[in-house]
């Protein structure tokens, strides 16, 4: 059996999910052998110090509105988290999911965009959980879906509503006006929840992906109530009191 651990393909023969914990052992197993840095400050021989650990697993919460969208975040893009989501996405170093989960799931816990809280109703089946999917591209190279993975390290198990069908553009140099372009159409619907849903992602700029993904889910008949990411540019939020 062929385990990636920076991507490509992963045996048939696995579920997805004992895929993904196949893979995120393997990766946790050679950093045994390999010694790496700290993915939030670059300290040697630590995957992640307790320092960066500490200050990406204690998220508060920002709150903001998109389009009449409620977004959720557990913290600014910014410090630690900015190589710790890096070093996810880049590096194949999945372990890293697990404190990303942790903080989503603390902004999760403590948002109110639905009455008698957002985990209750996500447990009793009131709500679904959607994850933002990967471009087919960005699955390829890396073999997981980074979205998917922390949500997993969340708790969360994602309805899989959405097919990315856009064009994979990496977003990263692309201003407000461009990023709206690029993700028109970026999204369709695989599957039709028959309850209201909340979006999951990962780091929200502008917001055109979730406004994208909301569109899509609308078209067909979905109730969008908000959306919760693990992180955020600083610059779009304000932080809520409570966090």
């Amino acid at each position: 059996m062929s385990i990636p651990v920076h991507g490509g393909a992963v045996n048939t023969l696995l579920s997805p999910r004992a895929a993904a914990w196949v893979r995120d052992a393997a990766v946790q197993a050679l950093s045994w052998l390999i010694p790496v840095d700290c993915a939030g400050c670059g300290q040697p021989d630590s995957p992640l110090c307790g320092q960066c650990e500490r200050a990406v697993r204690s998220g508060g919460v920002r709150h903001r509105t998109l389009a009449g969208l409620a977004v959720v975040s557990a913290m600014d893009y910014a410090g630690p988290v900015v190589g710790v989501m890096r070093s996810l996405k880049a590096e194949g170093r999945t372990g890293l999911a697990r404190p990303l989960g942790a903080a989503l799931r603390g902004a999760m816990e403590r948002t109110d965009i639905v009455p008698g809280g957002l985990v209750p109703a996500i447990a009793a089946a009131a709500v679904i959980p959607v994850a933002i999917p990967s471009s087919s591209a960005a699955f390829r190279r890396r073999g997981y879906s980074v979205v998917e993975l922390i949500a997993r390290r969340a708790g969360l198990d994602c309805l899989p509503a959405l097919r990315s069908v856009g064009s994979g553009v990496d977003q990263r140099a692309l201003g407000r006006a461009a990023r709206e372009r690029n993700t028109q159409g970026m999204f369709t619907v695989r599957s039709v929840p028959e309850r209201p849903v909340v979006l999951i992602d990962d780091v929200v700029t502008t917001g055109a992906t979730l406004r994208a993904a909301g569109d899509a889910l609308r078209a067909a008949g979905v109730t969008v109530i908000g959306a919760v990411t693990v992180a955020s540019t600083p610059l779009l939020w304000s932080r809520d009191a409570r966090g």
